[in-house]
């Protein structure tokens, strides 16, 4: 076996791994998470002090925000909201009303959307017609953001898939050839294929017009005569207008403008039209005028706008080295809190599509892996039991690619690990930069669940592009320090009768030493082997964490400390 196999062989097996650990932290925390919050209660709060029911106008949510669109704003108990317990921060974005929750988020909006006496949206999820005012970007941004939510589990279910595919190829645990990788390939290329459709639909909802009308126009440019045509290299016209031909397939904009210009078609068609006739001439208008219009002007425009973005993304990193991932790594934290990111998917899905390939993913997942890095620094530097709690529990978070917890919990409250973080995404994004580092698939979760997303020749450039990213954060975040908080239990000087000063001791929680014998979860099933020196200051590091505050009590992870050994079931891969 050749050298260079046996390294993929390594790496392929540590990427693994490292997925395996990621749905078991992921599953550890959902746990904790489920334990500390009231999810009813928390959500009538919410409701209450972002102006009541009557004040929503609509709400949806992502990964970590519940996204209000409101009546009124200055309704909305800003101060109170970020006050409240379970709540991480709240934010106006985009014409949005952002309340950050964090990674229970989904169990939080069934709960807010069950105490609502109606539906947050109406039937088509269109915003009321009333909706106020904002600036053209304002609008733009709350456009993208309202219809690339939605659709992202599929995205990510899809591209995760897609990304697993290939470590099995790659293993030769799977044949390309075989019926069964066929039919796993048509699931993960299923939701990008037919991504026009899925975005008609949901472009359509934020839209405010039919849904199904909006299905019908993605599926007729994607109709396998159409697309035969258009690949035919011959002339095609449609009543003597030339028709440019145009792959469909995976693209964003061209969909995107066709629904946007189909929603004024069908309400103006609809306004016009007796009530008696809107069934049988709204949809049939509507079809008529949009689909040759897309296939005449609007589809080959928006495909040069998409192409013309990936590729001038493309010379950007392949033209001015580090600098390019130094920007976007550096500033991705402030992008994600203006919420902005969104902007970035329509470019991002058109890279791979077009390319197969994108730079800018494993600069966000080097970015989310700095705010990690940085909140783990709090953990170290802090003497308050909170703190060091909290900031644990949410470093791990961000390493599995969910930054909010982090960001807006930890390190923007004591504000220098936030600079920190944005100096680890600098410094992992530029070297990324350096080495062309490049996603192939488009996955959810940019983090360590994430990794099969990189699998591919630059692989071993973004695991130590997210290693520098995560390290440098916590280093500089334990350097430059920050205000800490100080323990409510601190001791207190008292005065005995003779008048010296004595420390009365605080009551230590009685869990200084481990049961014989008993197996205590820690870290993770990776595999590594440590050397004795990081073995020793490990156990030490550990056993100081569970007798302070009993922190890995609830991390039931795979690795087990027991009798001071650290030991793995699966078969040792070694330092990378």
């Amino acid at each position: 076996m050749l050298k260079e196999d046996w390294l993929f062989i390594k790496l392929s097996a540590f990427c693994i791994q490292v997925f395996l650990l990621s749905i078991r932290l992921l599953y550890i925390l959902k746990r904790k998470e489920e334990t500390l919050m009231d999810r009813n209660q928390l959500s009538k709060e919410i409701l209450t002090l972002v102006g009541g029911e009557e004040n929503v106008e609509q709400v949806v949510h992502c990964m970590t925000r519940l996204r209000f669109n409101l009546h009124d704003d200055k309704k909305a108990q800003k101060e109170q909201l970020q006050k409240t317990d379970g709540v991480m921060g709240v934010m106006e974005s985009g014409g949005q009303f952002q309340v950050i929750i964090g990674n229970d988020v989904a169990n939080v909006y069934k709960s807010l959307v069950s105490n609502m006496s109606k539906a947050p949206q109406s039937e088509t999820g269109a915003s009321n017609p009333a909706k106020k005012k904002q600036n053209p970007i304002s609008s733009l941004f709350d456009f993208i953001a309202g219809m690339f939510t939605p659709i992202l589990p599929a995205i990510t279910g899809a591209g995760m898939i897609k990304g697993i595919i290939a470590l099995l190829v790659a293993m030769h645990w799977m044949s390309d050839k075989s019926q069964t990788y066929t039919i796993l390939a048509a699931i993960g290329d299923g939701a990008f294929y037919f991504l026009p459709i899925i975005l008609a639909v949901s472009a359509a909802r934020k839209l405010g017009s039919n849904m199904f009308i909006a299905a019908a126009i993605g599926a007729s440019i994607l109709h396998p005569t159409i697309t035969a045509l258009l690949a035919s290299n011959v002339k095609v016209s449609f009543i003597g207008l030339p028709v440019t031909a145009a792959t469909y397939s995976s693209t964003v904009i061209p969909i995107v403008i066709a629904i946007w210009l189909a929603s004024y078609v069908e309400k103006f068609i609809d306004k016009y039209t007796h009530a008696s006739l809107k069934l049988l001439v709204v949809p049939t208008l509507t079809l008529l005028i949009i689909v040759p219009l897309t296939l005449i002007a609007v589809g080959p425009l928006g495909a040069i706008i998409g192409n013309g973005l990936s590729d001038g993304i493309s010379w950007l990193f392949e033209n001015t080295g580090a600098l390019a991932g130094l920007l976007l790594g550096g500033t991705f934290s402030l992008i994600i809190m203006t919420g902005m990111h969104y902007a970035l998917v329509p470019i991002m899905i058109g890279s791979i599509a077009t390319l197969g390939f994108d730079y800018m993913i494993p600069i966000m997942g080097a970015a989310n892996l700095a705010q990690a890095g940085a909140s783990l620094g709090v953990f170290l530097k802090s003497k308050n039991t909170k703190v060091k709690t909290v900031a644990f529990s949410t470093s791990l978070t961000a390493i599995m690619g969910v930054t909010e917890p982090a960001m807006y919990g930890v390190n923007m409250r004591f504000k220098k690990p936030f600079v920190a973080a944005l100096i680890g995404g600098a410094v992992g994004g530029g070297f990324m930069s350096l080495f062309g580092t490049k996603a192939y698939v488009m996955g959810g979760l940019v983090g360590l669940p994430g990794l099969a997303m990189f699998i591919g020749p630059t692989f071993l450039y973004a695991v130590l592009g997210l290693i520098i990213a995560f390290v440098v954060a916590a280093l500089v975040t334990y350097l430059i320090g920050f205000a800490d908080e100080k323990n409510e239990e601190a001791p207190q000087a008292t005065t005995d009768a003779a008048g010296d000063t004595a420390t009365e001791e605080v009551a230590q929680p009685a869990v200084a030493s481990l049961p014989k014998g008993e197996k205590i979860p820690v870290l993770a099933r990776l595999g590594v082997r440590l050397s004795r020196s990081v073995k020793s200051m490990t156990l030490h590091f550990l056993k100081k964490s569970w007798a302070e505050d009993g922190l890995l009590s609830h991390l039931k992870v795979a690795l087990f400390l027991q009798s001071k050994v650290l030991c793995s079931p699966f078969p040792k891969v070694g330092m990378l």
